[in-house]
């Protein structure tokens, strides 16, 4: 690692310059966050623009892979562990493509279904009519809701399952998606989405919102992993 004679700082002015406390930027340096310091024959800890430099990278790093992942990152440089400090980026990145590929699939599972569904019934269905509609048998409605799928009421005295016209929807929803062969993950999230937003325009503007608020997140940890592979440079770390 190079090694370069700079000024000595002090603590309060570390911890005012980044707007935390000295007992925070004494927290980083036990968590690795900051390079090692060393100490004046009173005990002093010696903090130099080495200390500034990492201190703002990595406060530039959470910015987009959040401060747990940070602080392993952040370590692991400072310990001359360059492949786990990248393993813990990637991981970042990798936790975006998942949700990416997340919010495809809804969008995909939500286009099977969307229109395809027949018209609401006018009044509250038993179970057996239900299953007709949706091309199942009833033992399959039970199970979908004892996942927690599809919410039918009772009917007061005689306890038979009766489903409005939003479940009677529900229900379609998930036959349609499990004969696409849609894991119920996916069926539960756009079944959500349903439930939350109440209208099929209202899912699609929500999922476009989540789509532009994962790009704008995307590009944030992607400024952040770059702030990490200049610091990389700066020791003379990037080339290993």
């Amino acid at each position: 690692m190079a090694t370069h004679p700079e000024r000595r700082l002090r603590a309060v002015d570390l911890a005012a310059g980044a707007g935390i406390s000295v007992q925070q930027v004494r927290n980083y340096v036990d968590l690795g966050v900051l390079p090692p310091v060393s100490r004046t024959e009173s005990g002093y800890r010696i903090f130099t623009e080495a200390h500034a430099r990492a201190l703002a990278v990595a406060r530039r790093l959470a910015e987009g892979h959040g401060w747990a992942r940070t602080r392993q990152a952040m370590a692991a440089v400072h310990r001359g562990d360059v492949p786990a400090a990248l393993a813990a980026v990637d991981a970042g990145h990798a936790e975006l493509e998942r949700e990416r590929a997340e919010i495809g699939r809804v969008v995909a599972a939500f286009d099977t279904v969307a229109g395809r569904a027949g018209p609401a019934p006018r009044r509250p269905l038993r179970i057996g009519a239900v299953a007709e509609l949706a091309g199942v048998r009833t033992s399959r409605l039970r199970l979908w809701e004892e996942r927690g799928l599809l919410r039918p009421a009772r009917q007061r005295g005689t306890g038979y399952r009766v489903y409005d016209a939003a479940e009677v929807r529900a229900a379609q929803v998930v036959a349609l998606l499990r004969r696409g062969g849609y894991p119920y993950e996916i069926v539960e999230a756009v079944l959500g989405e349903l439930r939350t937003t109440g209208s099929p325009q209202r899912v699609r503007a929500e999922l476009a919102r989540r789509e532009q608020d994962l790009h704008r997140r995307s590009l944030r940890r992607l400024r952040s992993s770059a702030a990490l592979h200049s610091y990389l440079a700066d020791l003379g770390l990037a080339s290993r």
